[in-house]
């Protein structure tokens, strides 16, 4: 039976933004659905929103795969609820000299941080735009990173994707706007509170008590608001950094 709660689909759920993403529109009133390659990595996830009095569901699935993709949204609108909003969460970043890239993980990167993007976007702007009304129809928003707006160095595969993901998010609010579909690119510049920069970067982590990272929860609460915009005033690109990041 269909749930009764829209849907709010993150793909790329994972242990921090994704996460908080699919917990804040949990305690909304959406029956979060979340998605990784792996389904036993997302039952902590699903536990979680479970325990705290939301709605959750797992899927496996791998989002450069179309097949998997069709078969995903086919699944979860039929048998969970109409997708309201879809959360594109997917990272891929793989740090790597120009001169030591190899055309497999170039591919590989692209295929995960903007391939999967349009499919699943694409996808779920099928299903929106078949809804009846001319209101707001649904909302679709994408993670980028500071590697949407310029190229580090040592960082060519993914900053290529993600340049390419946010032209995708271009073009698709140009073309879905009018049609009641809100489409947004969010620039995550900054680390984020996660254990890999506590591990990897504790000179960074120290900043946390003074508020010099990213906190999961906080960049959630911006996706939120994006989602409940009125639509005459609708944001395409919001850019999420702390004080501490220099740009």
């Amino acid at each position: 039976m269909a749930s009764r709660n829209p849907v709010a689909l993150v793909i790329g759920a994972g242990d921090a933004t994704g996460g908080a993403i699919a917990r804040r529109f949990a305690r909304g009133g959406y029956t979060a659905c979340v998605t990784r390659r792996s389904l036993d990595k997302l039952q902590p996830l699903v536990e979680q929103i479970r325990a705290e009095g939301g709605q959750a569901q797992g899927f496996a699935s791998d989002a450069r795969q179309e097949e998997e993709v069709v078969a995903l949204i086919e699944q979860i609108e039929s048998n969970v609820g109409p997708i309201e909003v879809l959360v594109f969460n997917i990272g891929a970043n793989v740090p790597s000299s120009i001169l030591d890239e190899t055309a497999r993980k170039y591919f590989k990167i692209w295929e995960m941080a903007c391939l999967s993007g349009f499919l699943n976007a694409r996808e779920v702007a099928k299903r929106m735009v078949a809804r009846e009304g001319d209101g707001h129809k649904g909302t679709i928003l994408f993670t980028g990173a500071t590697a949407s707006l310029r190229g580090a160095s040592g960082f060519a595969a993914f900053a290529g994707a993600k340049h390419a993901l946010r032209a995708l998010a271009q073009s698709m609010a140009r073309e879905l706007g009018p049609r009641g579909i809100h489409v947004a690119h969010v620039v995550v510049d900054g680390a984020i509170d996660t254990e890999f920069i506590r591990e990897n970067f504790p000179e960074r982590y120290a900043l946390k008590d003074q508020d010099g990272i990213l906190n999961p929860e906080h960049i959630a609460e911006n996706y939120w608001m994006l989602h409940r915009q009125p639509r005459d005033a609708w944001t395409h690109e919001l850019d999420l950094r702390p004080w501490s990041e220099k740009f």
